[in-house]
């Protein structure tokens, strides 16, 4: 088992302090305090430490529930200051399993839990082989329309248009679906390297809430964190 964590130097995110008052008294309420991101030394140390927890487990489940599956995963840093908030699961050229974690992402979480739940969540993807099948739907996506493109006497433009929109809408066909599975494998992970998936899903009510569109990649916060809470049950985390 290999990792690789980049070392970067993160921002640090200030939080807002407000103060409220009434007219009827000149008494300052308490201030309500945001929760703080971890310093920069802080979340480098608590990544590496996740990472050290989490990856054994990851790899462990990844042997367990596949086969013949590269299980090796290999976890990297976006030091790139400009690279939005995001983490994301890749294979490189050889189909080792690649791990992305901006700095800005990092930045962002308030503890190790989330750190946990976010590499466990994209170990998930991996291990469901959400890539593979999202490249099979997108295939049959491109097929199927261009095939009723060209059965209604499309042109070679229109047939080459609508596999490009049969591959976008067939690759996003089962994209929630894949989301939430990997959130299922995620809280599983997360709750056998030691940290609480419970605590970690709490990252959701942070980032933006896609709500449930049409074709949207993404399916709502709250259905992401009923999968959390029933998988946790299960798991017998304690709270859920």
């Amino acid at each position: 088992m290999r990792w690789m964590i980049l070392v970067m130097c993160l921002g640090f995110a200030a939080c807002d302090v407000s103060v409220s008052t009434s007219q009827t008294s000149v008494a300052k309420r308490p201030a309500v305090m945001t929760p703080l991101p971890m310093a920069p030394a802080q979340a480098s140390q608590s990544f590496a430490q996740v990472v050290r927890a989490v990856e054994p487990v990851a790899e462990r489940v990844c042997r367990e529930q596949t086969s013949g599956t590269n299980c090796d995963f290999r976890i990297v840093v976006d030091t790139n200051p400009d690279a939005p908030s995001n983490a994301y699961q890749s294979l490189d050229k050889n189909g080792r399993p690649v791990i992305t974690f901006t700095a800005a992402l990092i930045n962002e979480t308030h503890n190790a839990n989330e750190l946990a739940f976010v590499l466990g969540h994209e170990a998930g993807h991996h291990i469901a082989d959400h890539l593979g099948r999202q490249q099979t739907n997108a295939l049959a996506g491109a097929v199927i329309f261009a095939g009723l493109t060209a059965l209604t006497g499309g042109s070679s433009s229109d047939i080459e248009t609508a596999q490009d929109l049969g591959a976008m809408v067939g690759g996003r066909s089962y994209s929630k679906e894949f989301e939430l599975e990997a959130d299922q494998l995620g809280t599983v992970i997360t709750y056998y390297a030691g940290y609480n998936p419970l605590v970690g899903a709490k990252f959701f009510a942070r980032i933006s809430d896609p709500g449930d569109r049409f074709l949207g990649t993404h399916p709502p916060n709250a259905a992401r964190l009923d999968t959390v809470r029933r998988t946790s049950a299960q798991l017998g985390v304690p709270g859920s």
